[in-house]
């Protein structure tokens, strides 16, 4: 069986034996969605990019304290939910300014239609990054990474029903938030 066929559980059996191939398909299969995760979590992309090798750097570090009861994924987003966290807290003691504050949203040459989408988007995603932390990440792992409750749940540690409520509340202030957009 070709490596990139091989289950998690098998990869990590791999990499613990000393294989970093296997670690580089274990990187290639994660890397996309915990670059994603974080820039929903941080709304920079260099930052996300950044943050995910720090991830993957403690995943190479601490993969002999990974349990194989606990499904991989969870697991991983959970240390990079972490990660954000404290790239988050990082950020709010040291706060920086925009050097060009009178930059443009879009380019002259981009239609009234591409300029509209962006700026939503943008709208959208100042939104979900005013949420208070625990809201965001059950969204951003809901929505955008596709989790259930219950992988939810395992990676904040909390119950399911403590999802379903952040869930609720966070969409709830979406819609609050961003009325005058839907209108």
């Amino acid at each position: 069986m070709q490596l990139h066929e091989q289950p998690d559980s098998e990869i990590i059996r791999l990499i613990q034996s000393g294989d970093d191939s296997a670690f580089d398909e274990l990187m290639g299969r994660y890397k996309r969605p915990v670059v994603n995760f974080i820039f929903r979590m941080l709304g920079n992309a260099d930052d996300a990019d950044d943050v995910a090798q720090e991830v993957f750097v403690r995943v190479y570090q601490k993969l002999d304290t990974y349990r194989p009861a606990t499904k991989f994924s969870t697991w991983l987003f959970a240390l990079a939910r972490n990660a954000a966290i404290d790239r988050l807290r990082w950020r709010a003691r040291h706060p920086t300014e925009s050097i060009d504050p009178e930059s443009p949203l879009a380019a002259p040459t981009d239609t009234a239609k591409e300029v509209g989408a962006r700026e939503i988007g943008a709208l959208i995603a100042a939104a979900v990054a005013e949420l208070p932390e625990d809201q965001r990440t059950v969204l951003v792992l809901s929505e955008y990474q596709g989790m259930s409750h219950a992988e939810i749940a395992a990676v904040m540690r909390c119950s399911e029903k403590s999802v379903e409520s952040r869930l609720y509340r966070a969409k709830q202030t979406l819609r609050t938030g961003l009325r005058p957009l839907l209108e």
